[in-house]
């Protein structure tokens, strides 16, 4: 397919910008002249789990590929902490994530990983793409609770970055709430951000294919340490509905332990699961 121009998305830009800057200067900065207090370490850790899960789980599992269903306050819950990470709208994340199985390693594929490591990394999303189109948003258009979000992604992202701030306020005043912000506000995200972006680069790059050759999707157990057990990329790729992504009792994916944790609790129903 012939390619198309792209418009640069300055929004997107300076926000990464920022971010980045932030978290690579200024946090060790703060570290080295006031420090991070135990509620600013206990902070990062909860919020980070929680917004990295609304990825994994809510965004990715759950609606993007429907490996299981749950109760719609559960829903809600992975559709907020899923906007806490910042990386768009569940509208706009899935039907990105639909459009990239779709036309994996093509054009119209938002990460196409042959276009190189830093493009699938994280350059893609500074430009707007002329293939996001009404087809991929349809269905997702029709669940009230998914445009709720959608609506409302603004103040929910800002509420993922005004917790750690009021929490480190309470805890130890506005120098408190400086710091809590900075680690578990913008250094989360940062972080967070860039563990989602290794799936799209590093997933379709380095690593083992033994469960199919049909695209660039690899596996690569380490990245699942860091991205709750979206590491097993490959098998994803060739199973996409299935609730696991680390298809072995011993495969590190803390997100099908807690879908499977939900369909005990009764919260979830109808996990799919592939069958060898």
């Amino acid at each position: 397919m012939e390619q198309v121009a792209r418009k640069k998305d300055y929004v997107a830009i300076v926000l990464f910008a920022v971010f980045t800057v932030a978290t690579i200067i200024g946090v060790p900065a703060f570290a080295y002249s006031h420090g991070f207090s135990r509620v600013d370490w206990a902070m990062f850790a909860v919020l980070y789990m929680a917004s990295g899960l609304g990825i994994t789980v809510g965004y990715h599992r759950l609606i993007s590929h429907r490996s299981f269903e749950c109760r719609n306050w559960v829903k809600v819950c992975f559709l907020i902490v899923g906007g806490w990470a910042m990386e768009n709208s569940a509208l706009r994340w899935c039907s990105d994530h639909i459009r990239h199985h779709a036309r994996c390693d093509q054009e119209e594929d938002p990460y196409n990983a042959l276009k190189g490591f830093w493009y699938s990394h994280c350059v893609w999303i500074f430009h707007k793409s002329p293939y996001r189109e009404e087809k991929w948003e349809s269905k997702l258009r029709k669940d009230p609770l998914i445009m709720w979000q959608h609506r409302y992604y603004i103040p929910i992202v800002l509420s993922g970055l005004a917790l750690p701030f009021i929490v480190g306020v309470w805890s130890g005043g506005w120098m408190g709430g400086l710091s809590c912000f900075l680690l578990a506000g913008v250094c989360r995200i940062f972080l967070v951000l860039n563990s989602t972006f290794c799936i799209n680069s590093i997933c379709h790059i380095w690593g083992s294919q033994p469960h199919g050759q049909n695209d660039s999707s690899r596996d690569s157990w380490w990245i699942s340490l860091v991205t709750f057990g979206e590491g097993y990329h490959n098998y994803h790729h060739t199973h996409l509905r299935d609730y696991r992504n680390g298809p072995k009792w011993y495969n590190f994916d803390p997100s099908k332990w807690l879908i499977y944790t939900l369909w005990k609790l009764g919260l979830a129903s109808n996990l799919q699961r592939y069958q060898a």
